[in-house]
């Protein structure tokens, strides 16, 4: 009887040894113009009679922290004891920017009282903004896709998903400010393809210890033209300290530098003189800089109400620079000083904020602020 009793006893206290398993599965969540919460579910296989406690963090992916969610160190989370779900949530940063799809992981670290099916789980943010909120101008100049005598070579419409492989991008603060002092931090993330259009964005958010982003993409070993006419048809934003260029260096930059590559500023603007555009060439000239450029300037409206077509009719003789088919500045390029001109050149678009030229925003500089390209062509 005592040995039946024993056994009984044993048999009601017997404790199952092995601690819970918590699953967690992938999340997905629409981004929206404000704040939401996206949620991990923790899911466990028993309830535990003591607190669970582990560590988590966020890992970036194409998906930055503090821009696209917020970010999260070591922190603590505590499941509560005879409870089998839980939710551990994070926050994504609402906007109205056009982006793609991007995604962070959340790593789970050091389980105390349980154990996770796996140490890492992905979030995805599906963007929502259909065009971005990028009003892009449904009127303006045009120039065709051919002429007499000349033949297309290269050309971007721009229409594809993506950005083509011809273009990839200069990322950072460059040398001094990219030479100019100026203070936006370039990023890929800060352009997009929207609606067959390029759009790049300078954006007035802290990244990479800067208080601005940016893009800044090139040809540069992919598609670099000697002569020609280029036509881009772009409508550029503006506002005090906003410095868009749509422009080419010689390819051999890497080598010698610059000026001695040469540089061709097809456009440029100062954003506190939104009706008036550039054209300007930049060379060595016996070990000095030099540069001769000409402007125009709009009889009304600015360059950000509709697109304007801003062109170079470049040979061995001469660049000659012209707005919507109407030229306004040329160089005799003959000269022995100037044979950087004589040369192959690689495209460069960017949206700067601020610099020794336009200086920097003040309060009354809107953000975000986008040039948006229609269409380059090269004819030859």
């Amino acid at each position: 009887m005592l040995m039946v009793l024993f056994g009984l006893s044993c048999e009601k206290t017997t404790v199952d040894p092995t601690p819970p398993v918590i699953t967690v599965s992938n999340a997905t969540v629409t981004e929206g113009d404000d704040n939401v919460t996206a949620s991990i579910i923790l899911q466990l296989d028993k309830a535990s009679e003591t607190n669970i406690v582990f560590n988590y963090s966020t890992i970036e992916g194409t998906a930055t922290g503090g821009i696209d969610f917020q970010e999260v160190a070591n922190e603590t989370f505590i499941i509560n004891a005879g409870t089998t779900t839980a939710d551990l949530n994070f926050t994504i940063i609402g906007d109205d920017v056009d982006e793609n799809t991007e995604e962070f992981e959340v790593a789970l670290l050091n389980p105390v009282g349980a154990s996770f099916s796996r140490s890492k789980v992905k979030i995805t943010i599906e963007d929502d903004d259909a065009g971005g909120g990028v009003a892009i101008p449904a009127t303006g100049y045009s120039t065709p896709d051919n002429y007499a005598g000349m033949t297309l070579v290269w050309r971007d419409e721009f229409d594809g998903p993506a950005i083509s492989s011809d273009w990839t991008f200069e990322i950072g603060t460059g040398n001094n400010g990219w030479g100019n002092n100026e203070l936006q931090y370039y990023r890929q993330e800060n352009a997009s393809i929207v609606n067959g259009n390029l759009v790049i964005e300078a954006r007035n958010e802290a990244f990479g210890g800067r208080n601005y982003t940016s893009s800044r993409m090139i040809t540069q070993g992919a598609q670099s033209f000697k002569y020609g006419r280029i036509d881009i048809r772009a409508a550029l934003p503006q506002g005090q300290g906003i410095w868009p260029a749509l422009w080419m260096l010689g390819d051999n930059f890497s080598s010698v530098g610059w000026p001695a590559c040469g540089e061709i500023d097809i456009m440029e603007l100062l954003g506190h003189l939104p009706s008036t555009v550039y054209g300007t060439v930049h060379w060595e000239s016996n070990g000095q800089h030099a540069d001769y450029g000409g402007n125009t300037t709009l009889n009304s409206g600015t360059f950000s109400d509709e697109f304007h077509v801003f062109s170079i009719v470049w040979d061995a003789n001469s660049i000659r620079w012209l707005l919507d088919d109407v030229q306004f500045h040329v160089i005799d390029t003959t000269p022995s000083d100037l044979s950087e001109f004589q040369e192959k050149f690689f495209f460069i678009f960017n949206v700067a904020v601020g610099g020794n030229w336009p200086g920097n925003p003040d309060a009354t500089t809107p953000f975000p602020q986008r040039m948006i390209v229609d269409y380059v062509r090269v004819f030859q």
